[in-house]
């Protein structure tokens, strides 16, 4: 039999209006233009409409798709679970909408065939990515990708483009190591692949964004947040152990590196909780004073408490010596993020409601938060980044490993999902090993 090359998974939930014509102009591209060995996995997860049915329906009647039902909701526990058990050299995903051109799936996937790469993605924020999309959607897409550089170090230009792929020996060893069932998935699979040393290569797409989207921007920006804070805390606690997959092994690696990293950990930790305070600060007094007047009190609140915290805890400075200089440039600090805050609050005017008030808060300070990290690192806490620091900021396992593409032994995969079972299955299109 035909090995299988590449495993497309196309998760969905709902989507009894898109699903049937997606799939069909999918395997239509893959029988003309696509070289390889490919098979399509619809990932139903939850759908409480006719989705379930079309999908079956789709797998008796093309050789190269199969239908997979689970129960639970979310794209991230779909993906693991599909992904756990696909025999197929290369795992792909891609969203129902098929807002990305198709003929970006080459060379999505090529680099990983040939052993070029190891993980690719599609990004939309690429010198060459043609886009289509609205303002608002734009904006928090920039300032998201923006907060994971900056806190996170990530050197990804996109975390959040539904269009990737990994090869599988790779991913069985980073998959046990992810949590997420939901959207954040992509990005924690993403920094977990830097951090073990993987290339990670991006293909900019030409993207048109789906105007019948569902998605619950807010609530998924607030799930990011929470995701991109258990990393950040797991990886300075050292809970999350990444062993090096490639590359160097972690004990040769720079103490500086090491240094920025931790410190980058544990400045995202304090920064979302500061963010959640402010937030939830300038909504009570938002009941008793203006827009402008509650944030320049939140906001000088949270400071104060956010540079003490950092500190103590991302820079390793105890004791009084110093103190007050650090609280006074990091008031200066405060100050930038104060008139970006207020110019955004100010371009809204008068009339906005309060969620759009949030909203623009949210993305000010996304670019604030990056810039006064820099200030801390470079200029509050600079001439004592070398004394005090605490952790090594390394996040292997510990153990020597191959610098080549060998996974360690004992690098668990993840037992089947009991919630998954298999609907249908084309067993014409199956091309397995």
């Amino acid at each position: 039999m035909t090995v299988l090359q590449v495993d497309i998974v196309v998760p969905v939930r709902n989507e009894e209006r898109d699903l049937a014509p997606s799939v069909r102009r999918l395997a239509g591209y893959l029988r003309a233009s696509f070289p390889f060995s490919a098979r399509i996995t619809i990932a139903d997860n939850g759908s409480t409409d006719g989705t379930p049915a079309i999908a079956s329906q789709l797998a008796r009647e093309l050789p190269e798709v199969r239908a997979v039902r689970m129960e639970l909701p979310g794209r991230g526990r779909a993906l693991r679970a599909i992904w756990s058990q696909s025999e197929a050299e290369v795992l792909a995903y891609m969203d129902v909408d098929l807002s990305t051109d198709l003929n970006a799936l080459l060379p999505l996937v090529a680099p990983l065939l040939s052993g070029h790469s190891d993980l690719a993605i599609g990004t939309r924020l690429a010198r060459g990515s043609r886009v289509i999309r609205g303002p608002k959607r734009e904006v928090i897409s920039r300032g998201y990708n923006l907060l994971l550089r900056t806190l996170m170090g990530a050197r990804f230009s996109d975390a959040q483009c539904g269009f990737k792929a990994i090869r599988r020996d790779q991913a069985r060893v980073l998959l046990p190591l992810t949590q997420d069932n939901g959207w954040f998935f992509d990005t924690e699979l993403l920094v977990l692949a830097e951090r073990a040393g993987l290339r990670i290569h991006e293909i900019p797409v030409d993207w048109i964004d789906d105007l019948d989207s569902r998605v619950d921007i807010v609530a998924t920006a607030l799930a990011d947040l929470r995701g991109m804070a258990r990393l950040g805390a797991g990886f300075a606690r050292g809970s999350i152990q990444v062993p090096r997959l490639r590359g160097p092994s972690p004990g040769a690696a720079a103490p500086p590196a090491g240094r920025l990293r931790t410190q980058v950990a544990r400045f995202a930790v304090i920064g979302v909780a500061s963010t959640a305070a402010y937030l939830v600060l300038f909504l009570l007094l938002r009941l008793i004073m203006p827009a402008q007047a509650a944030n320049v009190v939140s906001l000088l609140v949270t400071a104060v408490a956010n540079t003490a915290a950092n500190r103590r805890l991302t820079f390793g400075i105890s004791g009084r010596s110093g103190s007050a200089r650090h609280q006074f440039k990091g008031l200066i600090a405060f100050g930038i993020c104060l008139a970006l805050t207020s110019g955004a609050l100010a371009a809204l005017g008068t009339g906005a409601g309060r969620l759009a008030e949030v909203s623009a808060l949210i993305a000010a300070n996304l670019v604030a938060t990056g810039l006064r990290f820099l200030l801390f690192r470079h200029w509050v806490f600079g001439r004592h980044r070398g004394s005090g620091q605490r952790g090594s900021g390394q996040h292997g396992s510990g153990q020597p490993q191959d610098p080549g593409r060998s996974e360690p032994a004992t690098a668990p995969w993840p037992s089947p999902d009991p919630a998954i079972s298999t609907v249908e299955m084309a067993t014409q299109g199956e091309r397995t090993s």
